[in-house]
Formats: structure tokens, C-alpha cells, sequence
């Protein structure tokens, strides 16, 4: 804990001289959590964190870590992180700060440097992400954020390959804001939108002669009726047929000698 307090306040004595993305704030620890100082390298192996859990990792710069951590309805997540680089760097690296939800489906960040590009002189970067409010239900389609476990995944996507390797410091920090509210489309859907009008019956018995009734009844419902488009459609074409037919009749016997 103290060496994220110790981190934190470095970097904002160096804000002058770094760029704004790369002295980015952490989120606030809660009191007594214990800091986690392992990281997962692929979603299966990713570890688990909560809200206001410090994170403090050592790598190595090409490495993808992992973490994940649990959202409910109505909640809206903030992950932040910084990396202490090594000196020494050939040229400047590009590091970013992926979410992806439990279907491994990447999430748009609202808010938040999610990509930071530094310079070999640098010593610090930080990347962060404001996730959407996780709702309730959404559509299929709609990709919007669901309760559930999300993955927070951790890379530099461009440096010189000679920096491959050099070890780096992470600290890492999810938050939760308790106050983002629920949003008025929010809810739970408790019945179908569109209700069954011919639903089925489950016949436990011989059936009744009502039934049989009933049965053949329906059969004729599949027919169109008297008025419809088909009925004349159909009918059309038969009296188009005869005549053609009574036409070709009477032309051959006109030709006969």
C-alpha cells in the first residue's frame, strides 16, 4: 500500500514533465484491502480483483496480464493503470488498457486514455477506462454490458523489438462509482413482448368428440377467404386457362378442310 501511495505521489510530482496521458490518477485504494501482486496471462488464467483492491505486478514489457473482476446491474466500473518503465528504451511504446465482458466481447470505453504513447525519455505511463453502466437485459445484437465477469487486459502494442523483455512495475486499480444511478430504460423483463394467441393444449386423455370437432375445424383454417387476393388470383387463372383452351379448339377446326 504505501508503495502505490509512494507511486502515485511521484507521478504527481512529475506531471510537469510528463504527457497528460501519462500521469493519469489512480483510483482511491479502499481502507485494508489487501494488494494482489500476481497477474493471470490469458482470461482463463486471469486473477481475480475487487473494487478498490491495489494491484502491484512485476513483468516484463511484451507481456499480456490479465485480471477480472465481478459487475452488477446498475454499476459503472473505472480501471486505471500505470507502468513503470525501465531505462534505458530504444524508442517510444504504446501501451493500452483493453475490458472485455464474459462472452470475451470488447467493451467501449466512455471515458478515459484507454491508449498512451510514450517517449524513451519517460519513465511512467498510464492508461485507463470508464466502462458503460452495466443494465439488466439487453438485446442480442446490441453488445451492450451485462452482469457478469469482466477481463481487464494490459499490453504495450508497439515498441522497438530491442525493448522486448526489459522489466516494468504495474500498478493497477479498479474503482466503482456508486453513484452513476440506474438509467430510465433500465429493468427486467417479466413476460414475452409478443404473447402466444394460439397456444397449445397438452392432452392428458382420449380425446372428447368436442375435441375431434374442433380439430377438423381447424383444418379449414389455413384456407383463404371468399374476398381475399388468392381466391381471385386463383380463380383468374382457371377462366384464363378454359379460354385459352376453347380458343385453340375452335382455331384448329376453322383450319381443318
Amino acid at each position: 500500500m504505501r508503495t502505490l501511495i509512494r507511486a502515485v505521489a511521484a507521478l504527481a510530482a512529475a506531471g510537469l514533465t510528463l504527457a497528460p496521458t501519462a500521469a493519469s490518477a489512480l483510483p482511491t485504494p479502499s481502507p485494508g484491502a489487501t494488494t494482489v501482486t500476481t497477474a493471470g496471462t490469458s482470461f482463463l488464467t486471469a486473477t481475480a480483483i475487487a473494487p478498490g483492491q491495489p494491484v502491484e505486478v512485476d513483468a516484463v514489457s511484451g507481456d499480456h496480464l490479465y485480471w477480472s473482476f465481478r459487475a452488477e446491474a446498475g454499476q459503472t466500473h473505472t480501471v486505471g493503470t500505470t507502468v513503470s518503465l525501465p531505462k534505458g528504451r530504444t524508442g517510444r511504446s504504446t501501451w493500452t488498457i483493453d475490458v472485455f465482458d464474459g462472452l470475451r466481447r470488447r467493451q467501449a470505453c466512455t471515458a478515459g486514455a484507454q491508449t498512451s504513447t510514450v517517449d524513451a525519455t519517460l519513465a511512467h505511463v498510464g492508461v485507463n477506462c470508464t466502462l458503460r453502466r452495466v443494465r439488466p437485459w439487453a438485446e442480442p445484437w446490441s453488445g451492450d454490458p451485462l452482469p457478469g465477469t469482466y477481463y481487464v487486459r494490459l499490453a504495450v502494442t508497439d515498441l522497438p523489438e530491442a525493448d522486448l523483455g526489459l522489466p516494468i512495475r504495474v500498478i493497477l486499480m479498479g474503482e466503482l462509482n456508486s453513484e452513476a444511478g440506474v438509467s430510465g430504460d433500465d429493468g427486467k423483463l417479466k413476460a414475452p413482448l409478443v404473447p402466444n394467441t394460439r397456444a397449445g393444449a397438452v392432452l392428458t386423455a382420449e380425446p372428447t368428440p368436442e375435441l375431434v370437432a374442433e380439430k377438423e375445424t381447424s383444418l379449414t383454417d389455413w384456407l383463404p377467404e371468399p374476398g381475399s387476393r388468392w381466391v381471385w388470383t386463383t380463380a383468374g387463372g382457371v377462366l384464363a386457362a378454359v379460354a385459352g383452351v376453347v380458343g385453340f379448339a375452335l382455331t384448329r377446326r376453322h383450319r381443318r378442310p
